[in-house]
């Protein structure tokens, strides 16, 4: 099992700057690639993680019996534990992206100029790239790979609780990438909990990181936004919310939102608040709330709601910001479709948000005045997901307006230059 290293100030500086080094010379080569490479990569990944399956199960008991001596949530442990069918769903989510198109090189457009030049948007690699995540360790595999096929290295900064199961994650990452003839620096995992660790990422390793991506809490994202001198692809919280309008099915709605906040409550798109039109509260809220309660979820109400379900918790102004990761609802009474948008504007992380409704207009008006990365029509929350939108996996969640937003994938780890075909043509003067 891979010991944790404790490494000095002057030291970690060393180790960092040459884990940039190599992560440049490892990403010029990844560019130059061929899909194929990456690909048997990908699918040697995939059998190395499956054949070293006991290993990783065998780490993650120790981060596991960690987790439970230093007593932290249930949501946390779940997101940090392992099991036979989740590792198989990290070698599948592997397989599924060799499965993609090679983004690298693939013509975006292309125009002809009067002059005759010839002008092509081609996709390229980002170059390096940063990944700083806190408890999941199926990052590991979904990070590393990504950016992987995106012609990229990568430096992987996982959370100290799923240090040992990162490690052992990552040993699998790298006999594929030495089974596909490609270098073991293209993927690199920080061998410390040392929190300087971030530090010394954020500051670009000599300008050696190209971007960094923060999968974590509103601690982690702040950080890195407030710290960084490279580029950030911003993963804020996931503070989700549900519009039942006046339209919606009620049968519809008691699955829709039962599924979106406890088929897993500690994952970013889990619901956290409801909102409920007030035509159809009196009806429509008990029937929703009674299924929820039945399978342990604590209700949160503002005045309405608690008249109308009186087993409920009064609501707070702390309760509409907070993202739960827990068995626990917010729920409040709204007057119009405008009113739940309002809400969403204000106390929302532009992450995912969704109404339930049979009425086409209001979901067509509810698309326009909510300005989250993933908005939905009918749907659970929990489908905020790369690979649930057909991209094997992610990243991250994307709450940012530039380059990308939303899932993070394949694609979205790309960047482009322009190439200018001539036949001898010069500008005039």
């Amino acid at each position: 099992m891979t010991e944790i290293r404790a490494i000095k100030e002057e030291e970690l500086q060393n180790y960092m700057q040459r884990m940039g080094v190599e992560a440049r010379v490892a990403a010029r080569i990844l560019s130059q690639a061929s899909s194929e490479q990456k690909k048997q990569a990908l699918n040697a990944m995939a059998g190395a993680i499956r054949e070293q399956a006991a290993s990783i199960l065998k780490a993650n008991a120790a981060d596991l019996e960690a987790a439970a001596d230093k007593g932290l949530k249930a949501s946390f442990v779940d997101r940090l534990t392992l099991n036979e069918d989740r590792v198989e769903a990290m070698a599948q989510g592997l397989e599924a992206i060799a499965t993609f198109d090679d983004p690298v090189g693939s013509i975006i457009k292309a125009w002809d100029r009067p002059n005759g030049l010839t002008i092509k948007q081609v996709r390229t690699p980002l170059g390096v790239i940063g990944v700083i995540y806190e408890s999941r360790p199926n990052v590991t595999a979904d990070a590393g790979a990504l950016c992987m096929m995106a012609g990229n290295a990568v430096i992987l900064r996982g959370g100290s609780e799923g240090f040992h199961s990162n490690h052992a994650i990552h040993a699998a990452l790298q006999a594929g990438l030495v089974n596909a003839g490609l270098p073991e620096k293209a993927i690199q995992l920080i061998a410390t909990t040392n929190r300087d660790a971030v530090g010394e990422m954020l500051r670009g390793l000599d300008g050696n990181v190209d971007v960094i991506v923060p999968r974590g809490g509103k601690n982690l994202v702040g950080r890195v936004q407030k710290e960084a001198r490279v580029p950030v692809f911003s993963h804020l919280e996931g503070l989700c919310h549900l519009y039942v309008d006046e339209d919606a099915s009620l049968d519809m709605a008691v699955e829709i939102i039962h599924n979106a906040k406890l088929r897993r409550t500690g994952i970013c798109g889990s619901v956290e608040t409801v909102l409920i039109h007030e035509k159809i509260a009196k009806d429509y809220a008990p029937a929703i709330l009674n299924k929820l309660a039945e399978d342990g979820c604590e209700i949160r109400g503002d005045e309405a709601i608690c008249k109308l379900w009186p087993t409920a918790k009064q609501a707070t102004a702390e309760d509409w910001v907070t993202e739960y990761l827990d068995k626990i609802l917010s729920v409040c009474v709204v007057s119009s479709l405008d009113a739940a948008t309002d809400h969403i504007a204000e106390y929302g992380s532009e992450h995912t948000d969704g109404i339930i409704t049979q009425n086409q207009e209001n979901a067509q008006k509810f698309f326009e005045k909510v300005d989250s990365a993933i908005v939905v029509h009918n749907a659970s929350t929990q489908f905020a997901d790369g690979g649930e939108f057909g991209m094997g996996a992610e990243i991250g969640i994307a709450t940012g307006k530039m380059h990308a937003r939303g899932p993070i994938g394949v694609e979205q780890l790309t960047s482009f230059q322009y190439h200018v075909l001539g036949t001898g043509q010069i500008r005039p003067a």
